[in-house]
């Protein structure tokens, strides 16, 4: 099957920190988005917008973004809740009627809209909505302590600091050293990426660690490096479920904590302040000890965003969390991932000699 040529709709939120999905298939998939529609927008590229995905047009209309030649329209924007703006639905029937698929991450979900599911029936499309679950979770049991790959979680100060975004651009430099390395994606934007995985979010509290679980030991397969995505945040009030789930049930031997170095207020990127985020040190003890109730695990390195810093200050925000924390720190966008690569073939290292020590004590 040919891959999908995407259409993505953002309106009214396309920004920098306000479309995480959109921004995210843009840097890892620009080759598959032939244009973003955002009336507020409009006439500008991507790289306008973004500073980064070159001449991806912005347009004004589904009509105009129809005929860039899309073979789908993907739902680029996850506003609280999830909800499905009411507008759009109009938008999406017109794109089914030309002949694209529909794909989307929201809570809400677009097959189980009357309009859109008997639309794409009479259209033969597809609706394909990313955070549905599946029905078969298990409830966690510790299985993902035995896999024998390193699994590495990343976890964070906040939402939307650059989880899935480090663990991305780590993945080919692994792999270039040989370390055959996987990437589970836990998010609606992820699997679009990645092309598999569970929305964790979408899944009833009591399967949440056991969804991890899954993910863990799939991606295991044929792997030395298992790179989990992240969700949330430890101290999050609304978020914090999903996290701890992720971070019991994937068993991680080795987490990077990510954080945005301008933020200094949880869910400020949403201009709704939640608490004032603690120093990083305070998140290594943290997510050190509540992890390690069930699995062994160690901060190994700080991933920053420095999106909205210059160069010099990105600089001095890495070095400064190195001092801090006594880790590798760096924006693995902005500046070279290499110590991030590094800390984690070196947690490699560590964990395969502490397994042969344990195997030879048997």
């Amino acid at each position: 099957m040919a891959q999908p040529r995407y259409l993505i709709v953002a309106d009214g939120d396309f920004g920098p920190m306000t479309s995480k999905t959109a921004n995210s298939v843009i840097r890892y998939l620009p080759d598959r988005t032939v244009g973003v529609l955002d009336r507020q927008q409009a006439g500008k590229t991507v790289d306008d917008v973004l500073g980064f995905g070159g001449a991806i047009p912005v347009v004004a209309s589904m009509r105009e973004g129809l005929a860039l030649g899309p073979t789908a329209v993907l739902v680029g924007i996850a506003p609280q809740g999830g909800q499905l703006p009411a507008e759009w639905r109009v938008w999406l029937a017109e794109a089914l009627d030309h002949g694209c698929d529909l794909w989307s991450g929201l809570h809400t979900f677009l097959g189980d809209d009357p309009l859109l599911a008997e639309r794409a029936r009479a259209r033969g499309r597809r609706i394909l909505d990313l955070r549905r679950p599946p029905t078969d979770l298990p409830i966690a049991s510790g299985l993902a302590k035995t896999v024998e790959p390193l699994v590495v979680l990343t976890v964070g100060t906040d939402c939307n600091v650059g989880k899935m975004t480090a663990q991305l651009q780590l993945i080919r430099r692994l792999n270039q050293q040989g370390l055959r390395t996987r990437f589970v994606a836990t998010g609606q934007t992820g699997i679009m990426i990645e092309g598999w995985g569970i929305a964790v979010d979408a899944v009833v509290a009591d399967f949440i660690a056991g969804a991890a679980e899954r993910l863990v030991l799939e991606g295991s397969e044929d792997a030395d490096i298992v790179l989990v995505e992240g969700q949330g945040s430890i101290n999050h009030p609304g978020y914090s479920a999903v996290t701890l789930g992720l971070l019991h049930g994937s068993c991680p031997d080795a987490l990077i904590l990510c954080h945005q170095s301008s933020r200094k207020y949880i869910g400020d990127y949403r201009e709704a302040a939640w608490l004032r985020i603690p120093p990083l040190k305070e998140y290594i003890g943290l997510y050190e000890t509540i992890g390690s109730a069930v699995h062994p695990t160690r901060v190994v390195g700080i991933s920053l965003n420095t999106y909205d810093l210059s160069d010099a200050e990105a600089r001095r925000e890495c070095d400064r969390a190195e001092r801090e924390t006594g880790l590798p720190a760096t924006d693995p966008v902005r500046f070279d991932p290499e110590p991030l690569v590094s800390a984690v073939a070196d947690a490699r290292t560590r964990y395969l000699e502490t397994r042969s020590s344990s195997l030879e004590s048997v």
